[in-house]
């Protein structure tokens, strides 16, 4: 499987967009920082934004040197052509993202 490494800043950005349909098994975010990061995750259709309407994961408290395990153990999201994965933290250069998918 294919996997999307990122870093996630105090914008909201993308960290995986769908590239045809695609299955995510596994996201994962990491606070590698000396302290505690809140992060926020949005499954986000193509042409929408990231909002309240879309938040999956609001104000989450990752402690340092955690990891926060999103999908995972036979999860799965289904994501059409342009549906995005966004996330955003509290801090600058604290939290990294790892995605794995697979085309189907």
């Amino acid at each position: 499987m294919p996997i999307a490494l990122g870093n996630v800043s105090t914008t909201a950005a993308n960290i995986y967009v769908s590239s045809g349909n695609t299955t995510v098994s596994f996201l994962s975010l990491t606070n590698y920082s000396a302290s505690n990061v809140t992060a926020n995750v949005y499954v986000v259709p193509s042409g929408d934004t990231a909002s309240n309407r879309n938040s999956v994961l609001s104000e989450l408290d990752i402690t340092t040197k955690d990891t926060y395990q999103f999908y995972a153990g036979g999860e799965k999201l289904l994501l059409s052509n342009g549906d995005a994965i966004v996330a955003n933290a509290s801090a600058n250069v604290s939290i990294t993202s790892v995605v794995s998918y697979l085309s189907f």
